[in-house]
């Protein structure tokens, strides 16, 4: 077989990639392993999104927040839950992969495939799940196998087994207790989601606070609603051993006095983050290197040392959300095809690059914390505008939360952009538009933004660059 494009992987880099080709009118096979759509849809954002809107409905009718409304809590029933949440997963991986390929028009294999070396160059040698195999060659190759989760390496774990955010959220019955290694994005979400659906959570993060990533700031106020909501929180906690028995899991840590200290839950969660899937690929045949994490080495166009071969997504080492991969697989098709004399030469910005974290409040930013700017040469200046002088946080009755802007005080320049707030994934896109279009504060605080929104604490936050916003009247611009 032989096509103008091979991509081994069907997630969003893979799609994105092959719907580009196609479009512009060349062939495509695909060759996928495992189940089609790849990780975001089938064991990512889409599953742990439908489970933490799930959990969120329950905690509402614990919260109590408007005086007058009384509503009894509901109970959980978790195979309804997870059913619901397979049925929506199967729903979208037909409609936006299995049925988009069809509607396109390319080829996908069910099998493993490999590199290998041939007179005319690479070639994919593919196993067949029905024990047939083939050999598919191609003009240019697209590596598309995204990541997968990650443990580190403590005593006992390997032997005890886990959960990862994956497994757990395919568990058929809620367990009495959890403990969830792990305080960044994936192990803050799966935290909270389990704890409000009645589980028993103790947090543990090696670093001295959660959200390490993130401002110090909205680290403090996560950690207090963690702590307010009865998740357990361990900051700092060295791990030194796992040990599971009849009764579940005992985990050993040595604090930071020093005093080893044990905890103990029905299930683990291990939630440390992802790395690259590289295995079996034949990759050094073929002339392409791997990095220490074992991520496709690439250049700035998505190009491996093998002129033919490009990678895209979470394989590549570079930021792993699912926008990232789908503008990889977009670029690959453009800079493999849109030139005879080598491609577009396309390359991508990833200064104003937003992340989102879905705990309740959400965690979002874009750009640089303080620390990256000052870090950078920049002589920084910061604004903290804590949400109770947002109006739409007071009408909610929920100002527990802050956003920081970080700027540059010699041209006013905004530099970054950070939020803990219900909605902070919109409210943090108005922020990637001024960093895509080095706005500077003033030219912020000066915009439009309609009132009752909570984008408009976006606005009120560059106001305070020149302006007490406490003197403002609630409408006031």
């Amino acid at each position: 077989m032989r096509y103008d494009l091979a991509v081994i992987g069907s997630g969003g880099a893979a799609f994105a990639a092959a719907i580009a080709a196609r479009t512009k009118g060349r062939s495509v096979v695909m060759i996928e392993r495992d189940t089609v759509g790849g990780t975001c849809v089938n064991t990512g954002c889409v599953p742990s999104k439908v489970l933490l809107a799930a959990a969120e409905a329950r905690h509402v009718s614990l919260d109590g927040r408007f005086p007058g409304i009384s509503v009894s809590p509901f109970g959980v029933d978790f195979g309804r839950v997870i059913a619901g949440k397979r049925e929506l997963v199967e729903s979208l991986r037909a409609e936006k992969y299995t049925d988009l390929a069809a509607e396109y028009g390319w080829d996908i294999l069910d099998g493993t495939a490999r590199f290998a070396t041939t007179e005319s160059g690479p070639a994919l040698e593919v196993d067949l799940a029905d024990g047939g195999r083939t050999t598919a060659r191609a003009e240019h190759y697209l590596i598309a196998t995204g990541s997968t989760p990650w443990a580190p390496p403590i005593d006992g774990l390997a032997g005890a087994g886990y959960l990862t955010s994956t497994t757990a959220m395919e568990l058929d019955t809620l367990p009495a207790s959890m403990i969830v290694i792990g305080g960044n994005a994936v192990g803050l979400e799966q935290a909270q989601l389990w704890n409000r659906l009645g589980v028993e959570v103790i947090m543990i993060e090696a670093l001295p606070r959660l959200a390490p990533l993130e401002e110090s700031e909205i680290s403090e106020i996560i950690e207090q609603v963690f702590t307010r909501e009865g998740i357990g929180v361990v900051t700092a906690g060295t791990i030194t051993r796992v040990d599971r028995s009849a009764d579940g899991y005992r985990v050993a840590l040595a604090g930071t006095d020093g005093q080893p200290t044990q905890l103990r839950a029905e299930q683990l969660l291990v939630a440390t983050g992802r790395r690259p899937v590289t295995d079996g690929l034949n990759l050094t045949a073929v002339g392409v290197t791997v990095g220490s994490r074992g991520e496709v080495v690439v250049d700035e166009y998505l190009r491996t040392d093998n002129p033919r071969i490009w990678a895209a997504g979470d394989v590549t080492g570079h930021p792993q959300f699912v926008y990232v991969a789908g503008a990889h697989g977009t670029l690959v098709a453009d800079n493999a095809f849109d030139d005879v004399d080598g491609g577009a030469g396309r390359t991508l910005d990833y200064h104003h690059l937003p992340r989102v974290t879905f705990t309740s409040p959400a965690i979002a930013s874009a750009g640089l914390t303080d620390a990256q700017a000052v870090a950078q040469g920049y002589r920084c200046e910061c604004r903290v505008l804590p949400l109770e002088y947002v109006p739409r946080a007071l009408v909610n009755r929920d100002t527990g939360g802050l956003i920081k802007l970080v700027a540059d005080r010699d041209t006013g320049r905004l530099l970054g952009a950070h939020v803990i707030a219900e909605g902070a994934g919109d409210v943090i896109a108005t922020a990637v538009y001024a960093l895509a279009n080095q706005m500077t504060v003033r030219q912020m605080a000066d915009l439009w933004c309609p009132y009752l929104t909570m984008a408009e604490g976006i606005k009120l936050a560059a106001q305070t660059f020149t302006r007490d916003v406490a003197k403002l009247s609630c409408c006031a611009s």
